[in-house]
């Protein structure tokens, strides 16, 4: 089974070839020009492994959340390889992939990931690992530092991981931090992480059409008020 598979959700640029179980990676910080770059970094891992795109079987795009422009460019491309390959597209959550990372690399079976949303908020995520993958505990959201206490259950050995940890320091002092062994905030999604969730979900039937392979964007669970009577 060969698969390839990007994330432009946050600065990183990460693409990969899975290919039966081998990965060939590219993993570059780049906070700008994912545009530009993201194609020529499928093109190079593509041509590491002798393959071609006509030899595919699935493209797996990070579809968030994270930076809107990076989710669009993510999206956007997973579309167009779909759609000139006839392929079918695999969504792969970013939180998620960050979360695979910490357990390939730590085997940290908990984790609750956290990306800074801007404007006070976060994106948040807690995922727990089942064979060897790490799956979401709950729907992810978008909220205030302060709600993250409510993403872990009573059970021990959470990581924190994710840059937007840095922006919840009144949370930790809070209390919250009693709660995590040990914080991870440099960890950002790598490409071979996004590849083995991809592929997972390819071998469980989890595809979407071409049509189907959209970005995620969380929305604050504020609500604003309906208006009452009419100006004039």
């Amino acid at each position: 089974m060969k698969l390839v598979c990007f994330d432009t959700a946050t600065d990183v640029l990460a693409c990969a070839l899975w290919h039966d179980g081998e990965c060939v990676e590219h993993h570059e910080l780049a906070p700008r020009g994912h545009a530009d770059r993201v194609l020529s970094a499928v093109d190079r891992v593509l041509a590491e492994a002798a393959i071609t795109r006509s030899g595919l079987d699935a493209i797996g795009f990070g579809r968030g959340p994270g930076s809107f422009t990076g989710l669009r460019i993510s999206a956007g491309v997973a579309q167009g390889l779909a759609f000139a390959l006839d392929l079918p597209a695999v969504p792969v959550s970013t939180l998620a992939a960050i979360a695979q990372g910490a357990l390939r690399e730590n085997g940290s079976p908990r984790a609750l990931v956290v990306l800074d949303a801007r404007l006070g908020e976060v994106y948040a995520g807690a995922a727990r690992a089942d064979a060897g993958i790490m799956r979401p505990m709950r729907d992810e959201r978008r909220c205030r530092p302060e709600e993250l206490s409510e993403e872990l259950d009573a059970d021990g050995g959470w990581v924190g991981c994710g840059p937007g940890w840095a922006v919840c320091a009144d949370a930790l002092r809070d209390g919250l931090d009693a709660r995590l062994e040990r914080l991870e905030t440099d960890r950002l999604p790598r490409a071979r992480d996004v590849a083995a969730l991809a592929h997972r979900a390819l071998e469980e039937g989890n595809t979407v059409s071409a049509e189907e392979a959209l970005p995620v964007y969380l929305r604050s669970r504020v609500a604003s008020r309906p208006r009452t009577g009419t100006r004039s």
